[in-house]
């Protein structure tokens, strides 16, 4: 009987403890981005954005807003077999979607997204 009433007593603290921390945290905007695409991705979203010349056109030609770019660099891959992550001074990296991938280049404090390819 005594093991069974340190197991109650157990997974109550546990239930209590999660419901606190879930409260806690339900207001906050907390990321976890552990992985290589999720934090490839954040900070290429976190950087000043711009678009080069050829996606400019692109993306004028087939009626590609900047809102689908977004998305694409929220929910998108990144394929490191065609990225470079460790060129200098600038990583280019290959983000790839449904419909559309991105070549972008990454630098320290602007983001370009250099091509957009339409599958």
């Amino acid at each position: 009987m005594q093991l069974l009433k340190r197991i109650g007593f157990y997974l109550v603290g546990v239930a209590l403890g999660t419901l606190a921390v879930s409260f806690f945290w339900k207001n906050k905007k907390v990321t976890f981005d552990y992985g290589m695409d999720a934090r490839t991705l954040k900070s290429i979203r976190t950087k000043k954005r711009l678009f080069s010349d050829n996606a400019k056109s692109v993306m004028l030609s087939n009626n590609i807003d900047t809102a689908q770019v977004s998305t694409i660099l929220k929910t998108g891959d990144v394929d490191f077999g065609k990225s470079k992550p460790r060129l200098r001074p600038c990583a280019e990296y290959y983000v790839t979607s449904k419909n559309l991938d991105l070549y972008v280049i990454r630098c320290d404090s602007t983001a370009t997204i250099d091509k957009i390819f339409i599958k």
